[in-house]
């Protein structure tokens, strides 16, 4: 359908859009007997029926310019200049053969015109053949400014390279970095958007992307609403002519690229009577940069010319008169163009007979390419040094460059909203002497979204709905169920990301869309998700790793973190029955005895003879004796006995001496191994899983996370030797149900759990692993670098660290005491346990000295036993005879045997 509008749009345009006169009754003079004429090149086609203002004001203007100078006497060779004027449609063939016609009848010193870039080139070229100057009034093209390629080229309109600085003034004024360049392929289009893209990169502006608006098909190439909103820049330029001007807006209005996300900066007025009013909205905000004459900026320009030109065109063509204030700028450059021609001119030859010999003419066959113009370098020349103050303001050229020196103007026209719809007011003027300024001190500038504030270049989620993946992550992430008054179910998200989103769509009023990701996704599976465009984010306890900014990007950190062991707290001490024997080592330990067996052997030889308490006894005594010497001598106890001689002695210096650093370093190494053996783990640190400590297959990790990748990557070099879990809560309950003796976890969740939740689990050794938590984003997200500047802007309020104390610094569970515990039976059962073992063979030894006497009172015993049996079973026959037959002493003797 919009291909079907565009042939409507544009015979509107040219119909009612430009003003256009559909009926023109000229009655200028007639201009075909004079040896000096000059020759004009419009646009319009020959007998058009809807003529364009750009092509009517054109024409009129460059014929006042020559009835003036009739007006003012001007004769060269004692002739009036005349003219003559071609319509040449924009077409190249047409331009030629115009010029062509008219250089082969008539004596043509110089060409006024072409309109178009696309003229210029082979018009140029063909004046330099015949050496005539051309003076544009409405050629653009940059190319056209070197002066080696083109020495017959003039213009008098500013070239696209003073607009492209004018635009890149513009930008640098706002503060905009970046752009977007919207252009049609043919040569005015494609050599602006390349003087436009120079001007703007060495003013740091960097382009985003280009768009081509085909003029053979009169459509954009591509998706504009793809291309546009896919760009990182929000700042658009348009350069195209006023005719596809109006077709690209209207494509870009029905795919909603304008405002309030686009600023656009279009190089020409349009007119609004094709847009509906539903539009309206859409364009404010819109800006145009144009050339314009000195009148419109308050610079200097020659108003009596003005007045004398508006006087001959009011008199010879009334019904297009449009009024001085609203002559079309190409009219005005058009008469400039001409009057320097006419300037030149008469400075090289007048009616003074003594200039005559200086005075160029006509010569050759009457074909036009065989013709050529004498003394052309001396009308060159005066065009070179012309100065004058112009109706456009001052005319200057030089040897070196076909643009004018001065009175370069622009004006930048501002879409702004009105009671009864739309209008263009000027807003800014543009001099390059003194770059842009307020036009009056009461215009403000409207832009995008009838915002007074200057927009930013870059893209803004304001109004933007953004699909946000969440993970439910303690306390990243929590789901809080509340009933409300109706009795419904309501179920929020609380947490550091929700309460993060909150700050950011503060800051961003973009429109969060949280989204619950399924539990059975991994996160490296959302990861693609967001890739491929199910989600626009995700936010979560989310580790930027080099494996997954190769799927998506990552902003700024959220979250600074590292990873902790996780495991079950100790609640028995192991039992170590010769715990209290690990303070030396095995070795010292055999060194010790056998030091004690040497010194209790060489005892008994010198010390058996004098001392009397080892004298007469067996070898096995006698050594017992001697152990229990050097035994006594090595713990500073002593024992019952004395040496008798000088070498015993000297021998019990020697055990006296071991037996000092032996207690004191015994102490010492008991007390450290307790205190230590007290406060071990399986493993300290995560170099003692490196190491083996603990078998592999007992140490959780979580699959598709980060921590996967570094168990792999740092622990078991590629092999999945771990135990498998696949979501946080399987982790816990492996912990507590003892499948798994440790697991890794990241610092802020880890500790949230063990200090609110499993108060029975706990952080073994320090962080390690260092890493941060990013949101991810697709890649070249257009909205990265706001994102970013805000992320950062928390950062440096302190927002983030506030988050991160509310969330995990809280603490449910009993505080561990500062106290130290006492040692426990467990630590010293060994000792305990020897002792009791030495008690058991003491009593045993006892009992085998004493085994003689306990047979004798046993029997003993036995044999009382019985005797008092018997008498009791007398008694029981025969109970008063026999109490009274007895004796006194043989009862009371029977009674105490019996007790």
């Amino acid at each position: 359908m919009f291909f079907s509008l565009i042939s409507r749009y544009a015979l509107f345009y040219l119909t009612v859009g430009l003003g256009h006169i559909t009926f023109i009754q000229t009655a200028w003079p007639t201009q075909n007997n004079s040896a000096v004429q000059l020759l004009g090149l419009f646009p319009d086609a020959q007998n058009t029926s809807i003529p364009s203002t750009f092509s009517v004001h054109s024409r009129a203007m460059f014929k006042t310019a020559i009835i003036l100078a009739q007006q003012y006497d001007v004769k060269i060779n004692g002739e009036y200049i005349q003219w003559q004027a071609a319509q040449t449609g924009g077409d190249v063939v047409n331009a030629l053969s115009d010029m062509c016609q008219a250089i082969s009848n008539s004596n043509i010193m110089g060409v006024v015109g072409p309109a178009y870039s696309r003229e210029a080139t082979d018009i140029t070229a063909f004046a330099e053949r015949i050496g005539i100057p051309v003076i544009s009034y409405a050629t653009t093209n940059p190319d056209l400014s070197d002066r080696t390629s083109y020495p017959a080229f003039y213009r008098t309109i500013p070239s696209d390279n003073e607009a492209a600085i004018a635009i890149a003034k513009l930008f640098t004024r706002y503060n905009w970095t970046s752009a977007i360049i919207v252009y049609q392929n043919d040569a005015f289009g494609t050599n602006g958007a390349k003087v436009i893209n120079a001007a703007l990169t060495a003013g740091a502006v960097t382009i985003r992307g280009t768009v081509i608006f085909d003029v053979t098909t009169r459509s954009i190439r591509g998706d504009l609403q793809a291309l546009l909103t896919g760009s990182s820049a929000r700042v658009v330029i348009l350069w195209a002519d006023p005719i596809n001007t109006p077709l690209i807006l209207h494509n870009a209005i029905d795919v909603n690229v304008l405002g309030p996300q686009f600023t656009w900066i279009l190089s020409s007025s349009i007119p609004f009577t094709t847009f509906n009013q539903t539009s309206y909205q859409a364009l404010v905000g819109l800006l145009t940069v144009e050339a314009v004459t000195g009148s419109i900026i308050s610079e200097p320009f020659n108003q009596t010319l003005l007045n004398a030109a508006c006087n001959i065109w009011q008199t010879y063509e009334p019904e297009t008169f449009p009024g001085v204030s609203k002559i079309d700028y190409y009219g005005l450059f058009a008469f400039d163009a001409t009057w320097s021609l006419i300037q030149s001119l008469q400075k090289v030859c007048s009616s003074d007979s003594s200039n005559l010999s200086t005075c160029p003419s006509m010569i050759g066959s009457s074909y036009c390419f065989d013709r050529s113009l004498t003394n052309s370098s001396n009308l060159f020349s005066a065009i070179n040094d012309i100065a004058f103050l112009g109706v456009t303001g001052q005319i200057e050229f030089s040897a070196n460059e076909t643009d004018r020196l001065t009175g370069v103007y622009y004006v930048a026209q501002n879409i702004q909203p009105s009671a009864t719809g739309i209008y263009f007011t000027p807003v800014l003027k543009y001099t390059n002497r003194n770059y842009w300024s307020a036009y009056t001190l009461a215009n403000v500038i409207v832009w995008p979204g009838n915002s007074l504030t200057p927009p930013a270049d870059r893209p803004i989620l304001e109004g933007v709905t953004l699909r946000i993946a969440v993970t439910q992550s303690t306390p990243f992430t929590m789901l809080s169920y509340t009933v409300d008054d109706f009795g419904r179910n309501t179920t929020t998200y609380i947490g550091y990301v929700p309460d993060l989103i909150a700050l950011l769509q503060y800051n961003m009023k973009f429109v969060p869309q949280l989204i619950l990701a399924p539990a059975t996704k991994t996160y490296d599976n959302i990861i693609q998700d967001v890739s491929n465009g199910v989600y626009d984010m995700m936010m979560s306890d989310l580790t930027i790793t080099s494996g997954r900014r190769q799927i998506v990007s990552f902003s700024s950190s959220i979250f600074d973190n590292s990873l902790r062991i996780i495991m079950r707290e100790s609640t028995d001490e192991s039992v170590d029955f010769l715990a209290f024997l690990k303070t030396f080592s095995f070795d010292l330990w055999l060194t010790l005895l056998g030091s004690g067996l040497f010194a209790a052997v060489i005892l008994c030889i010198i010390e058996r003879q004098e001392n009397e308490i080892l004298q007469n006894r067996s070898l096995l005594s006698l050594l017992s004796m001697g152990m229990w010497y050097s035994l006594g001598a090595f713990v500073g106890y002593g024992v019952d006995f004395h040496v008798r001689t000088a070498a015993g002695r000297l021998l019990t210096l020697g055990l006296y001496i071991i037996s000092i650093v032996f207690v004191a370093t015994y102490t010492a190494n008991l007390t450290s191994y307790l205190t230590i053996a007290k406060t071990t783990e399986l493993i300290s640190s995560i170099d003692d899983i490196k190491a083996g400590k603990l078998p592999f297959n007992r140490i959780g990790v979580r699959l598709g996370t980060s921590i996967e990748a570094y168990y792999l990557r740092e622990i078991s070099n590629g092999v999945k030797n771990y135990y498998p879990l696949s979501s946080r809560q399987q982790q816990y309950n492996a912990l507590l149900n003892g499948l798994i003796d440790a697991s890794f976890m990241d610092i802020g969740v880890a500790e949230y759990a063990t200090n609110n939740i499993y108060c029975n689990l706990t952080l073994v050794g320090a962080d390690f692993e260092t890493s941060a938590f990013g949101i991810a984003i697709p890649k070249n997200w257009v909205y990265a670098q706001i994102l970013d500047v805000n992320i950062l802007s928390l950062r440096e309020a302190g927002s983030l660290d506030d988050l991160r104390t509310k969330w995990f610094q809280a603490k449910t569970c009993p505080e561990a005491s500062n106290v130290p515990t006492s040692m426990g039976l467990q630590s010293l059962i060994g000792l305990f346990l020897t002792f009791a073992i030495i008690s058991v063979l003491s009593v045993i030894l006892f009992l085998y000295k004493k085994r003689f006497m306990l047979k004798d009172y046993m029997m003993s015993m036995f044999r009382n036993k019985s005797s008092f049996t018997q008498q009791n079973a007398c008694i029981r026959r025969n109970p008063v005879k026999s109490l009274e037959d007895s004796p006194p002493s043989r009862v009371h003797s029977d009674i105490q045997l019996q007790l």
